[in-house]
């Protein structure tokens, strides 16, 4: 029979307590520090989750006028990207473009015969002789319109109160035709230069033709209609029915 020591066995029994309490201990704190380190360690990866979102930022409409030409105006409208820089939005156009315009004033008219009184005098400077030498139409618009004058006369020898019943006379023209307008009041001229008779009395002709006088002339002028005229100071006298004739003038002539 084994003896037994019962007095180790007691001493043995809390030391075994004691070892079981440590074991107990170090497997709490082992799966505590398995528990406890899961715990924050999701906790700072929801953190860091949360953090590298970034949050979606209002998109704010940005407005740029681009400047173009007259012909191309370009307004574009662009949204701030994710990153909060504003994008440029740039555009060109080309255009074309005709038109047409239209003056506000008009042409003055050729007077009316009935718009003109016509008078007549001898030339200041005027061929030698005895008869009419030259002769100065003046035309003056008497109407309340501005009207034009131009070009070169007709003239035609007349007597008293007949125009119709004329002898043209052959009309070299002189000088270039150029518009004259004639205000309310203006005058046109043009100056006749004739054949001039020679000698006293009845005077001759150095073409041997007889000499012709006329009481009146008809003198016409483009559009402007035929006016019968008389000198202011006696009858035409010329010789070989030809005249020189000037266009019309604003100019004064003598």
């Amino acid at each position: 029979m084994q003896y037994v020591n019962k007095h180790r066995i007691r001493k043995a029994a809390p030391a075994m307590a004691v070892l079981s309490a440590a074991l107990l201990v170090t497997a709490c704190q082992a799966g505590g520090s398995s528990s406890g380190s899961g715990s924050p360690s999701k906790a700072s990866t929801s953190a860091a989750t949360s953090t590298a979102a970034p949050s979606s930022p209002t998109s704010t409409p940005t407005t740029s006028h681009v400047t173009a030409s007259p012909a191309s105006d370009t307004h574009t409208t662009g949204k701030t990207g994710s990153t909060g820089t504003s994008g440029t939005s740039t555009g060109t156009g080309t255009g074309t473009g005709t038109g047409t315009g239209t003056g506000t004033g008009t042409a003055a008219k050729t007077c009316a015969a009935t718009a003109l009184t016509v008078t007549a005098h001898q030339a200041a400077n005027r061929p030698v002789g005895t008869g009419t030498g030259a002769a100065i139409i003046e035309f003056t618009n008497t109407s309340k319109q501005t009207c034009t004058l131009q070009g070169h006369p007709t003239v035609a020898g007349a007597g008293n109160g007949s125009p119709d019943h004329n002898a043209p006379l052959k009309v070299t023209p002189t000088g270039t035709a150029t518009p004259v307008k004639l205000a309310p009041g203006g005058k046109a001229r043009i100056k006749l230069t004739f054949v001039q008779v020679q000698g006293e009395a009845d005077g001759y002709c150095k073409s041997g033709t007889t000499p012709v006088t006329y009481p009146t002339l008809v003198i016409g002028l483009p559009s402007a209609g035929a006016h019968q005229v008389a000198l202011d100071d006696g009858v035409f006298a010329e010789c070989d029915n030809t005249v020189t004739a000037t266009a019309a003038t604003a100019a004064a002539l003598s």
